[in-house]
């Protein structure tokens, strides 16, 4: 069964959330931010009329559903080594509790907020994971009998990463939300790349049709030139080339001409941000580990924890889906910048 079929989706649920926030409700400071962010990371938008007025409800939308998927997150852990005795969940993500402050403190985010927040004795993060699972051939004991061929699934988390911080849990949810949006954003100036450039294909094809038509229909050789009379051939011919001469300028159309291309830039933004579901993939999934992080399907309860992981998207790994958590980390545990070197220099060695 695939990672997709085994998780249950809370996107499904978070549709159904009623009313809006008070957030973002019309002409709200969070929807006015939001459209300046849009209009930072696409400018000709700017060029549009009425832009802000457009894309207000679009942004609505998302900022409720994006809202929504941040609400449901669980409350941050404690990241430190003391917690990883106590805390199942930072213990089936660090296989030891010295890795605890050495991921952590390799975040070159954490170090920075650290630094930019002198009086801070603590950070908020976002907590991002590699997990992977692994088929292995175990031992299990069946009453006084052991078997040696049982294949067991082993859960690992690797390449921890924090990159977004904040100094509160509250300002760390509401800096998560605008990432999603940005990304949600660039979703939108993907799809418009990929519609000039399919434009830009379908304008040359649209050239070349348009010669090879004309050769068509000046053609003639032989006797059929002499009595002017069409190679039934060539009618063949013209005729398919018509036809593609309709598909081409119909998909043409559908593109919306060059000197359209502002108000359409906004039109598919806006589409995007008015369907965040189909291009943010956010899923619950919940796994019973015993201590060596190995999944069991039957076996005693005190001898596994059960736990709901959150997965998403990374748009740069083609779908591929990364834990996630939010974690409190204290500069007490910040390791010193020297320690750091020599970390580094053991992955070198």
């Amino acid at each position: 069964m695939s990672l997709k079929e085994a998780s249950m989706s809370i996107l499904d649920r978070l549709f159904h959330r009623e009313g809006i926030s008070e957030k973002s409700a019309p002409g709200s400071e969070q929807v006015s931010d939001a459209i300046e962010r849009i209009a930072r990371l696409s400018p000709q938008l700017r060029l549009a009329e009425r832009y802000q007025e457009r894309l207000a409800p679009a942004v609505r939308a998302s900022l409720d559903y994006v809202g929504a998927l941040v609400d449901d997150m669980p409350p941050a852990r404690e990241a430190s080594a003391s917690a990883w005795t106590t805390d199942p969940y930072i213990q089936i993500f660090f296989a030891t509790p010295e890795d605890v402050p050495r991921a952590l403190s390799h975040s070159t985010e954490v170090r920075a907020h650290f630094a930019a927040n002198p009086l801070a004795n603590e950070a908020f993060a976002v907590l991002g994971m590699a997990m992977t699972e692994r088929l292995t051939i175990g031992v299990q004991q069946h009453g006084s009998a052991a078997r040696t061929d049982v294949q067991r699934t082993t859960v690992n988390f690797s390449d921890h990463r924090a990159r977004v911080c904040a100094s509160t849990e509250p300002a760390l949810r509401e800096e998560i939300v605008r990432h999603v949006m940005d990304q949600l954003v660039l979703a939108g100036l993907e799809r418009i790349g990929a519609e000039a450039l399919r434009r830009d294909e379908l304008e040359k094809e649209r050239a070349l049709l348009k010669t090879r038509l004309a050769l068509l229909q000046r053609q003639g050789s032989g006797m059929s030139a002499v009595l002017g009379a069409q190679p039934s051939s060539g009618l063949v011919e013209l005729a398919r080339l018509q036809a593609q001469m309709e598909e081409n300028d119909a998909e043409l159309a559908r593109l919306g001409l060059a000197t359209e291309a502002i108000d359409r830039r906004l039109e598919t933004i806006a589409d995007v941000l008015n369907s965040p579901a189909e291009h943010l993939h956010v899923l619950k999934r919940e796994l019973r580990l015993d201590r060596m992080n190995v999944i069991v399907e039957n076996g005693p309860a005190r001898e596994s924890t059960t736990i709901e992981l959150r997965l998403a998207s990374v748009p740069e790994t083609a779908g591929a889906m990364r834990a996630f958590a939010l974690v409190q980390f204290a500069r007490s545990d910040l390791l010193p910048a020297p320690s750091m070197v020599d970390e580094a220099r053991k992955f070198l060695i």
